[in-house]
């Protein structure tokens, strides 16, 4: 977490609502800080480069000590949720819970922080790493009627955009799923020509017309 900075985050966002008409949400990490001031601060600054969301979230960024104490994580949301109210538009302010994530598969205290996040204000609960229909549908009912986002992309998933549907979620993020399966197919066409010195990757490859119709648009 963090190896890019704020200013490097809000400047790539600025490209990105720039190059768009539609809305754009973007992962604001921790906030960029332990302290709730300057997460609500990174809020305000996420806001002012045009974007209409943005997400907290409760992993600290040391591997030694990874997930925020339960105090300080409500106050990190609620210091957030503050600023983005204060603002002179709407701002989608999800609340994430990083148990999952940062090897602390604990369900009980993934849904009492979400719980916690959703009486603090946060418009999305968030607990990426949960896998199962039954996690999913018990965090669904925690929060309930805030909506819940899942990211799907995760290796040994099978649920559906029809099954996550059924159970009741609102909002479903492919964090870097994409990029990793582009990186992926680019990994292994260079290991191929590498250790075989064969080509075959290239019938499996989008034909070059299709990348400059899509790009032309």
């Amino acid at each position: 977490m963090a190896k890019v900075t704020r200013d490097e985050t809000l400047a790539n966002v600025a490209s990105i609502v720039e190059a768009t008409a539609l809305p754009v949400s973007a992962d604001l990490e921790n906030g960029f800080s332990d302290s709730p001031e300057t997460a609500a601060e990174t809020v305000l600054l996420a806001a002012k480069t045009g974007l209409c969301g943005g997400s907290i979230e409760d992993a600290t960024g040391h591997p030694e000590d990874p997930i925020y104490p339960f105090d300080l994580a409500v106050r990190r949301v609620r210091a957030a949720v503050k600023a983005a109210r204060s603002l002179p538009i709407p701002f989608m302010l999800t609340a994430r819970a990083e148990n999952f994530l940062k090897g602390r598969p604990d369900m009980d205290d993934t849904i009492r922080r979400l719980v916690a996040f959703a009486e603090a204000g946060a418009d999305v609960l968030f607990a990426p790493g949960i896998r199962t229909a039954e996690e999913i549908s018990a965090v669904v009912k925690a929060v309930a009627p805030r909506p819940v986002n899942v990211i799907m992309g995760l290796a040994g998933s099978q649920l559906t955009l029809k099954d996550l549907g059924a159970l009741g979620v609102r909002r479903v993020s492919l964090g870097s799923s994409l990029a990793r399966a582009a990186y992926g197919a680019f990994l292994h066409a260079a290991e191929e020509v590498q250790q075989k010195g064969t080509f075959t990757f290239a019938d499996d490859a989008v034909p070059y017309s299709t990348f400059n119709s899509i790009l032309g648009k």
